[in-house]
């Protein structure tokens, strides 16, 4: 096992993280900001607004993009194992 190979393993995981979080960290972006104008423009300044429809808007994208994360997840983690059984060839 080579520094390299190692390397791209840990680039591939963080890759892979990054892209199975964005659609959870994207709803909840769009929801703190449409909740931040309308709080703005009410010049309502509860803090506690924010939480409760970010955490339904992550669930429900967690809900509809589940099973293309497990797609992608278990491709990666089937990458990882056959490019284990390959080191000791």
């Amino acid at each position: 096992m080579t520094p390299e190979y190692v390397v791209d393993i840990g680039r591939k995981a963080i890759e892979t993280v990054l892209l199975l979080s964005a659609p959870m960290l994207l709803s909840a972006l769009v929801i703190g900001l449409i909740i931040s104008i309308f709080q703005a423009a009410t010049q309502i300044n509860e803090q506690t607004m924010t939480f409760v429809p970010k955490i339904v808007g992550v669930l429900v994208s967690l809900l509809l993009f589940g099973p293309w994360i497990i797609q992608i997840m278990l491709t990666f983690t089937r990458g990882i194992f056959e490019g284990i059984a390959l080191i000791g060839h």
